[in-house]
């Protein structure tokens, strides 16, 4: 009989390395490939400007009555007047339409679109559509071809929970804060005074009364994104129920290798227009990538972390002023938000990559012909399911009523939003995603 000779470590561990070497010039090369894309793509997004009304005297204004909110003890419980009936009931209405539109990811991510479509002035409400679309991406990639292997449904549904209380928590905040307004708009005076009926912070009503006062949309816009994540960071963010999606949060291999820290704005084309957006090269050859729909280009930004409250409204802050900022961007996104029905698929941008259909999805055996490029061979997609067709509604735990606001630690974060220079994330969203969907070629 034969004896068995156990490999030898050594010589293991060198063929490994002999391995690693050999990939080197081919790693280098691509990173260097997509970094000039990255920038090149982003210089053209960047070409043409669009001006943010950043008033630092309506900044300073605000700081100094917000601070003032905080020394003023009458301020920190109950209301300085009592409501009327009228405005009791109009408050009602807003309760009610609130709950209406707050079903699902889908229903809400609908009425932040129907509301800046009416009220253009409210830049939030587009900042908030598209965020919400990409949540709403987040929670199917659970139930998709990318995550089929990765988390078990204890898992699966954890993270769920965690995407959709953000989510819910911050439509149920904000948007009465919406409503207020329209409803201001349309009695022709301020409701502000109302806020605290709907259990909005008090670091809210001095950001809404200087927007009624001067229309200063980038500085609502900052408050806005100041507020709500303050607000969901103790309700999700330091919830003990969601600890072990934050303890999962902080593996950045894993959040890199599933490609779901990015947020993107799909750009879409106008018909006939020839701007520079058209380019969509592939990372593996360099030619076209094949049609998405009109979808030409993806904006966006890296969440590198999440946990950070600091960081959350730096990368809020940021993704504002590219979507505002940027003509390219404001345009493309808008004809998108308008073209293209949210469904929580990633075949609403990508249909040449995702399919909602699983009939017409590559089984995980099949995966294996993405490892040669980003493009999958003809009529063969990964799968990318609606959003109502894998997940029904959600119990919550109690929300907690105490406001956040209790130092001026928040002001910290109102200064003009700055747009990135690297704001072109097509070739890194599409090997990520591809990767994501190749867990044993990415670990490889």
């Amino acid at each position: 009989m034969t004896q068995q000779i156990p490999p030898d470590p050594d010589n293991t561990s060198k063929e490994g390395l002999r391995k690693l070497i050999l990939r080197l010039p081919t790693a280098i090369s691509e990173v260097v490939k997509d970094k000039t894309a990255q920038w090149t793509n982003s210089s053209k997004l960047r070409e043409e400007r669009l001006p943010l009304d950043w008033n630092e005297a309506a900044v300073n204004a605000v700081k100094a009555e917000v601070e003032d909110l905080l020394r003023r003890k009458s301020a920190l419980g109950g209301i300085a007047e009592p409501w009327t009936e009228a405005e009791l009931k109009l408050a009602e209405e807003i309760t009610d339409a609130t709950r209406k539109a707050e079903i699902s990811n889908i229903t809400r991510t609908e009425a932040y679109w129907q509301f800046f479509e009416q009220y253009p002035e409210l830049h939030w409400a587009f900042l908030a559509h598209m965020v919400s679309r990409n949540a709403g991406w987040w929670m199917t990639d659970l139930k998709g071809s990318r995550l089929q292997n990765v988390f078990d449904e204890e898992g699966k549904q954890s993270f769920y929970r965690f995407f959709e209380r953000s989510n819910a928590l911050i439509f149920q905040d904000a948007f009465p804060q919406l409503l207020l307004y329209a409803k201001s708009r349309e009695m022709g005076r301020s409701l502000f005074h109302l806020l605290p009926h709907f259990h909005v912070s008090r670091f809210m009503q001095p950001f809404w009364e200087r927007f009624w006062i001067d229309r200063s949309s980038p500085l609502l816009t900052v408050g806005l994104i100041i507020n709500e994540q303050n607000y969901i960071d103790k309700q999700v963010f330091r919830h003990p129920h969601y600890q072990i999606s934050i303890g999962d949060f902080n593996e950045s291999a894993l959040i890199q290798l599933l490609g779901m820290n990015h947020i993107i704005f799909p750009l879409l084309k106008n018909s006939g227009d020839e701007d520079g957006l058209r380019e969509c090269e592939s990372a593996a050859d360099g030619q076209d990538c094949p049609e998405s729909g009109d979808v030409r280009r993806l904006a966006g930004r890296s969440v590198v972390n999440p946990v950070s409250l600091p960081a959350r409204i730096a990368l809020g802050k940021s993704l504002y002023a590219m979507l505002f900022g940027l003509r390219a961007v404001h345009s493309g996104a808008q004809r998108f938000a308008a073209g293209v029905p949210h469904t929580g698929s990633r075949a609403d941008y990508w249909p040449d990559l995702f399919t909602a259909n699983p009939a017409e999805a590559l089984t995980p055996a099949q995966g294996s012909e993405l490892a040669e490029g980003e493009t999958l061979p003809g009529g063969q997609r990964l799968y990318s399911p609606k959003l109502t067709d894998v997940w029904g509604d959600a119990p919550y735990e109690p929300i907690l009523r105490e406001d956040w606001f209790k130092d001026p630690s928040a002001l910290n974060g109102i200064s003009a939003p700055q747009s990135p220079y690297l704001c072109d994330i097509s070739r890194e969203h599409r090997y990520g995603i591809t990767k994501a969907a190749l867990p044993e070629d990415a670990a490889d």
